[in-house]
Order: C-alpha cells, then sequence, then structure tokens
C-alpha cells in the first residue's frame, strides 16, 4: 500500500524542517531538501552526520521528531511501493533463488500473474546484466552480483524514488566502478529520482546530478553542488579538467 498521493508537481520528495533526536542527541537539525523527478542526487558527509538516518526517514522506516517529508505531495507515514531501497548489504532470502528474490518484491501487485511476475523478474534481471543467474542462490553470488540482484529487486515494482545507502560501500575498487557504471545506465535508460547516500566523493560526482554537502552531527545541509558534466557519462569523465575541479570544490568542505 502507497503512502503517498500521486506525483502533482516535478518535485517528487520534499523534505521540509526536518529534526531527529535520538534521545539528548540530536541526529539531525531542520533540514530542508528537494529532489526532482528524474534527478539523481548524492549526499555526502562524514560519519555520524546524519545521512543514512535522512535517507531511512524518506524511506518512512524511521519517523522524525519534527518537521514534514511528502513523496508526490502525500505526507509518508510509512514505507510504500512508490519508494525502492537499497542498502549496503544485498539483504537477499538466502534461501531463495534470484529470481524469486526479485518476484518476492512483486507479491504486493495487485492482479500480476505469477507468469507476468516472471517476466518482470526475467527483464529487470537482463537489466542488471543477470542472463542466466535466475536459479542460482544468493551464496552462489560475488557481493558486485548479490547487489545487483537487490537493484534488480528494488526497480522491478517501478518505484517513483530508488534510496541508496552506501549499496557499494563493501566492494573492492573494481567491482565498485563496474556498479557505479551500471547504476549510471540503469537511471538513464529508467529514468526515476535517486537518492545516493555515500563517503565516496568521486562516485558521488561520478553518478549525480547534484551532490548535497552535509555538515557534522547535528546534520544540516551545508552547500549544495550542481554536476554539470554531460551525460551519459564514461571513464573519461574521471580524467576531465572540469571533474577534478568539482571534485576538488567539494573535498574542501571537509578540509
Amino acid at each position: 500500500m502507497n503512502t503517498s498521493t500521486p506525483l502533482a508537481t516535478t518535485d517528487v520528495v520534499r523534505v521540509e524542517n526536518v529534526t531527529k533526536q535520538f534521545g539528548d542527541v540530536t541526529a539531525l537539525q531542520d533540514v530542508s531538501l528537494t529532489l526532482h523527478d528524474n534527478e539523481f542526487v548524492s549526499i555526502v558527509g562524514q560519519s555520524g552526520c546524519g545521512k543514512s538516518t535522512l535517507l531511512s526517514i524518506i524511506a518512512g522506516l524511521e519517523p522524525s521528531t519534527s518537521g514534514v517529508v511528502t513523496v508526490g505531495g502525500g505526507e509518508i507515514v510509512g514505507p510504500g511501493r512508490d519508494r525502492g531501497v537499497v542498502f549496503q548489504s544485498a539483504t537477499l532470502l538466502p534461501w531463495l533463488t534470484v529470481t524469486d528474490n526479485v518476484m518476492f518484491a512483486l507479491k504486493g501487485e495487485p492482479d500480476l500473474s505469477k507468469a507476468d511476475a516472471r517476466e518482470i523478474t526475467a527483464e529487470y534481471l537482463h537489466l542488471v546484466g543477470l542472463d542466466g543467474f535466475g536459479d542460482k542462490f544468493p551464496n552462489q553470488l560475488s557481493g558486485g552480483m548479490q547487489q545487483r540482484v537487490a537493484l534488480a529487486r528494488s526497480l522491478s515494482y517501478k518505484p517513483r524514488v530508488l534510496l541508496m545507502d552506501e549499496p557499494f560501500g563493501a566492494l573492492d575498487a573494481l567491482t565498485r566502478r563496474s556498479m557505479q557504471e551500471l547504476l549510471t545506465r540503469v537511471w538513464e535508460q529508467h529514468k526515476l529520482t535517486v537518492m545516493l547516500i555515500t563517503h565516496d566523493i568521486e562516485e558521488a560526482v561520478y553518478t549525480s546530478d547534484r551532490v548535497v554537502i552535509m555538515s557534522n552531527r547535528p546534520g544540516t545541509i551545508k552547500r549544495e553542488v550542481p554536476v554539470d558534466l554531460p551525460r551519459p557519462r564514461g571513464k573519461e569523465v574521471l580524467i576531465s579538467d572540469h571533474f577534478r575541479d568539482l571534485y576538488a570544490d567539494i573535498l574542501s568542505e571537509f578540509e
């Protein structure tokens, strides 16, 4: 069941004056942020600044202490199928195959036959490059392949917003780069709003339209940096002068 109304404007997510306290600790302080339709936004900041807490509030997994968060104009009161979430751990069900893990996410879709669910699952496994792996179990896959399954699962029910919390943080450098390239290709082909939490400034600049920098705890929005690099983005972007300038500009906020 969705917990927000259909999208009415280009503002998909609105975070207005959100504060979050855990006992006497203030994790977020008066945070306001807007995510637009088909926009890719990364959130960067020091560990403990409240990035993941903000994502959990938007996902409906954690209530705010004060303030309002809306998706498509409807106030969030819990998780909804208008928002997909990918965590650092793939969180796959180990007793289910790859196909069944993705199909599990489609169980809540009304009037969707098993045959249709299987067809949709095959489509999204193909999208993330996992053709031929549908009958494998999670423990038979590498970490990067498990995250591909998690991405396919979150995209399968066509959420309006994809929320990603350090999804590639546990991967080796080469696999991480491959997953970043996959994510940008998927986003470019199937436009949706993405919010990516990351500690990696290079990852944030490479993937995003806008990088939001958070202050140390209590977390606030310190600054927003537009990323005007051309799309589609290939490896050549990483060695461009403009990429290096953007990277250095954001890095300077932490020095």
